[in-house]
């Protein structure tokens, strides 16, 4: 939910290009992919995990990850068919960028960072670091090796 001044509370913000990467309809996983590139060593993903309803665009220049109003939440929600009685297993989060907006409606989000690339779009091998992680109720913080 936002603020006092009704302005969506930040909830992670990057200034790297992210892009609709993957979409698991079986398992409802949508992910977001950051590629290293110039200085950035570093492949950031944006995983969605239960993902009952999104809207989205293909590319997020500066990508801003916020809370929604109780009015989009609401909507989204009345569009999505999630029953009342389900709703707390489920968050909604808003996606703002340079190039354009949107939102997920699911039950976590995780940001997960790595070392490296692959030329053929797999995953680099190596652990993955968690950075941010969010489920209904609030953040998540990245555990302890």
């Amino acid at each position: 939910m936002s603020g006092p001044d009704d302005s969506p509370s930040v909830l992670y913000a990057s200034e790297r290009t992210f892009r609709v990467w993957r979409y698991g309809v079986g398992h409802s996983h949508l992910l977001l992919r950051s590629l290293p590139d110039g200085e950035d060593t570093t492949q950031l993903d944006l995983r969605f995990e239960m993902v009952r309803a999104m809207r989205l665009v293909t590319r997020y220049e500066a990508l801003r990850v916020v809370s929604v109003d109780a009015g989009e939440f609401s909507r989204v929600f009345a569009e999505s068919g999630v029953p009342p009685v389900r709703r707390h297993t489920q968050l909604v989060v808003g996606l703002r960028s340079r190039t354009g907006t949107g939102y997920v409606q699911c039950g976590r989000v995780v940001l997960d960072r790595r070392e490296g690339r692959t030329c053929d779009g797999e995953d680099p091998p190596g652990p993955r670091d968690v950075v941010w992680s969010l489920r209904p109720g609030g953040p998540v913080p990245p555990s302890s090796p």
